[in-house]
């Protein structure tokens, strides 16, 4: 059980170094991966930035992911579900283009017209409050990756084992501090889980 983001931010700082990794800059999930995210690019003393992505829902059911979108129209697809759901690549293109304009549009009002940082070359961090099913994750480790980086290590505090061992085939370097093999909610493994407003999440970003 973290106490709040900011602790379970300094937390997964200290396991990412206890595990020598070398980061450039960090990029945090908005808007609840921000704290989290400032604590490890404190830590590390690197530039902040974020990254966003947005899931694509299931015809009829849009809170089922059936993949996801990141802001520069990289997407990750669950194939197995869309097989089995028989969704049809019309549908599937225009959730990809909604998503990314949603995702895009969340980066630049993030940015407040601040120029997107340099990616490559760079062993970059993408950090969160946690992972569930890992679909935004998956994107954004990609659309990091079609950029340049030179390595992609996702951070998180909290996350299920299996979806753990997903994203290790996704990511250079995947660092989470607790994997609970009854993992429910990521907000069960917090004591305090209040939402961050945009303007709370926008000051990490400026200081």
């Amino acid at each position: 059980m973290f106490q709040d983001r900011l602790s379970a931010g300094r937390q997964l700082a200290d396991q990412m170094q206890s595990e020598d990794v070398s980061l450039d800059l960090v990029l945090g999930v908005p808007r609840g991966g921000l704290p989290a995210a400032w604590a490890v690019a404190d830590a590390y003393d690197v530039p902040l930035d974020v990254v966003a992505a947005k899931k694509l829902g299931a015809p009829n059911n849009p809170e089922l992911a059936i993949g996801a979108a990141a802001a520069d129209g990289t997407v990750w697809l669950n194939d197995d579900i869309i097989d089995r759901l028989r969704v049809g690549d019309d549908y599937i293109e225009s959730e990809r283009e909604q998503a990314m304009s949603v995702a895009a549009e969340k980066e630049r009002t993030y940015r407040e017209g601040r120029e997107p940082p340099t990616i490559d070359g760079k062993h970059v961090a993408i950090v969160d409050d946690g992972v569930a099913t890992g679909a935004t994750a998956k994107a954004s480790i990609r659309a990091v990756r079609n950029q340049g980086a030179q390595s992609v290590i996702l951070g998180v505090p909290v996350g299920p084992p299996d979806t753990v061992t997903e994203l290790r085939e996704e990511a250079d370097r995947v660092v989470v501090v607790e994997q609970p093999s009854g993992f429910g909610a990521i907000g069960a493994h917090y004591r305090d889980f209040g939402q961050v407003s945009d303007e709370e999440a926008m000051e990490y970003l400026r200081s």
